[in-house]
């Protein structure tokens, strides 16, 4: 069945690749992008592309009015980490309640993933500290949206904590776990911006996961 996704963040790598994945097994979608004119290229066949502010509820409840489901994959490195990402968390409840979108999928990062109880990938000894802060915004992320009292069915989809690659082709395949780290398979060196956008598009058409911090990996 045909769903409309909203898709914030939709001019980035994760989020370009939503948008495709989605088109291509025929939703319909919203980009949502904070300059229209720098991702004119994304609009076509199934697809508008609109202004919107991820840390604003009244743009959030704007764009999302009469979908069925939100992806937000937007990011910001003008900004502190914590101050973007506890806000776009605030404005994407508020917003999509108001709107009446009751599925929420955000795309994670897997330095927020446990190697031991407690213990996140970004507490590593030597981990750098600015990668540190970056992570750091998204675990406030994943607090807000924890302590929150609301409807909307949310996940936060992290993939390995590896660089992603972009240029590899959609396999369709992955595996998922929880808020741990999933162990590498057998010749998985990586894992691709392609595949994420399957597993972020699964979760909306099939839901299997629910108000959780949920690993992805190849």
């Amino acid at each position: 069945m045909s769903s409309r996704i909203v898709v914030f963040g939709a001019g980035g790598r994760a989020g370009r690749r939503a948008v495709a994945e989605a088109v291509a097994r025929g939703h319909r979608v919203t980009a949502v992008v904070r300059d229209t004119d720098r991702h004119r290229d994304l609009a076509g066949d199934g697809v508008s592309v609109v202004a919107g502010d991820v840390t604003r509820a009244g743009s959030v409840a704007e764009v999302a009015a009469g979908h069925d489901a939100a992806i937000n994959a937007s990011g910001r490195l003008d900004m502190p980490s914590t101050e973007f990402y506890v806000s776009a968390a605030h404005a994407l409840l508020d917003g999509l309640a108001r709107a009446g979108v009751g599925r929420l999928i955000l795309v994670g990062i897997g330095s927020t993933l446990e190697t031991a109880p407690g213990v996140a990938v970004h507490d590593a000894p030597g981990f750098p500290e600015e990668a540190r802060a970056f992570s750091l915004g998204h675990t406030a992320e994943l607090d807000v949206l924890r302590a929150a009292e609301t409807d909307i069915d949310w996940i936060v989809v992290a993939p390995p904590p590896v660089l992603l690659d972009d240029e590899a082709p959609r396999t369709g395949r992955y595996r998922t776990g929880d808020h741990r780290v999933l162990p590498a398979a057998d010749g998985a060196h990586s894992f691709s911006y392609a595949d994420l956008a399957v597993a972020l598009i699964d979760e909306i058409e099939s839901p299997k996961h629910h108000r959780s911090l949920t690993a992805v990996a190849a």
